[in-house]
């Protein structure tokens, strides 16, 4: 049996009920899935991890070149700059208009999140972010890893805990105890001051689940190897589908954009932005699809061994 690292964890095969019929339509249909055992990262790739791959390979991340013209057909000259994504509560404030707290600032990448100074000393122990697909799986090449499938990451999110809305059971602050990293208080509005302000926090500073993976629940979507469909492929209800995947570019592209031809992955786990009155994705069945050049503030990822 290969073996993972030591910041990886073994995650035991099973077929469990993935997805669920509670929440967003995009989750359904339930269907049983079968999942070989495979070993995960313990946590999210951190920046300084990242910046060791940096240092070794040279590596380029999508942020830091800037946006072929030919695959945006009619977008702003301005915005053809190498840079990101990133969230930013005031522009709320100023126009009230949903959506209108993210911003496309030049300069932003790995390094710099918000478009800023250097962060790599800074945030060491927290999840990079504004990465890429390519560079998650450039990252994961150089490690011997791979990006995990969406049955995988979620089989390993839900802990043992089938059937669950959250990654430790049906309450989503057991007792008044946070969980995870979420956003504290009505989004979009600033968070609490201390500890649990709005953004990334370090890899771990919440409860690990069951099998002992920490932050699969926000902190920061993470990158998986599946394209993005509108919802699950039934299976008959004899039988569980094994590791299930889904893997048709062409099949992922955003409808509402047909000019704009690059395929969509699966995130999962939300991030520090999930509230209740705003993306309620902060659970093990939730999914969302996102443009595989996108880099933004909360998006990052882990890597697996199939073994």
């Amino acid at each position: 049996m290969t073996e993972g690292g030591p910041d990886m964890v073994r995650i035991p095969g099973g077929n469990f009920a993935m997805g669920s019929d509670r929440h967003y339509p995009e989750e359904g249909p339930v269907r049983r899935v079968a999942v070989a055992g495979f070993w995960m990262d313990r946590a999210p790739v951190t920046v300084a991890a990242f910046a060791g791959f940096v240092a070794a390979t040279g590596h380029v991340t999508v942020a830091e070149r800037p946006p072929d013209p030919l695959l945006y057909p009619g977008a702003d000259p301005a915005l053809l700059r190498a840079g990101a994504i990133v969230f930013r509560p005031e522009g709320f404030a100023a126009s009230r208009a949903p959506g209108s707290w993210w911003s496309y600032v030049p300069g932003a990448s790995w390094r710099r999140p918000e478009g800023l100074g250097d962060v790599v000393a800074e945030r060491a122990d927290h999840p990079v972010t504004q990465v890429a697909v390519a560079d998650a799986e450039a990252y994961a090449a150089w490690a011997g890893k791979a990006l995990p499938g969406e049955a995988e990451w979620e089989f390993a999110a839900r802990g043992g805990h089938e059937g669950s809305d959250y990654a430790w059971g049906d309450a989503l602050e057991p007792d008044g105890r946070r969980m995870a990293n979420t956003w504290p208080g009505p989004f979009p509005h600033r968070g609490e001051a201390g500890p649990h302000r709005y953004g990334t926090s370090p890899v771990g500073a919440f409860p690990a689940n069951p099998f002992g993976l920490a932050d699969m629940i926000g902190n920061v979507w993470e990158w998986t190897a599946d394209y993005w469909s509108p919802h699950h492929a039934a299976t008959p209800g004899c039988c569980a589908a094994a590791n299930a995947r889904a893997t048709d570019p062409s099949a992922s592209f955003d409808p509402s954009q047909p000019g704009i031809r690059i395929p969509r992955r699966v995130l999962k786990g939300g991030s520090y932005l999930c509230a209740p009155n705003y993306c309620r994705r902060y659970r093990p069945a939730a999914r969302h699809p996102e443009m595989e050049d996108s880099a933004t503030t909360n998006i990052g990822f882990r890597c697996v061994v199939r073994a």
